[in-house]
């Protein structure tokens, strides 16, 4: 993936659990507060950590998309 392109990153807070794993796999784009995940930025440059985290996610509050589409989770 292009370090150019931007995408967005959600994290849905009625269906996140606070496991963690998100914050395991991607501690630069995620943190959690009060027990539940948060994006550190809304819009970042593409990395595939983040692609990782939304797939790893158990619940799939975690989406990730572009300007055009839903990248992750696949669905």
């Amino acid at each position: 993936m292009s370090g150019e392109t931007e995408w967005r990153l959600h994290v849905d807070p009625t269906r996140c659990i606070g496991s963690g794993i998100c914050a395991g796999v991607a501690p630069q784009h995620f943190a959690l507060v009060d027990g539940l995940s948060r994006p550190v930025a809304e819009r970042i440059a593409a990395d595939e950590s983040v692609l990782d985290a939304a797939e790893s996610c158990p619940l799939e509050a975690i989406v990730v998309s572009d300007s055009l589409r839903r990248i992750a989770p696949e669905g």
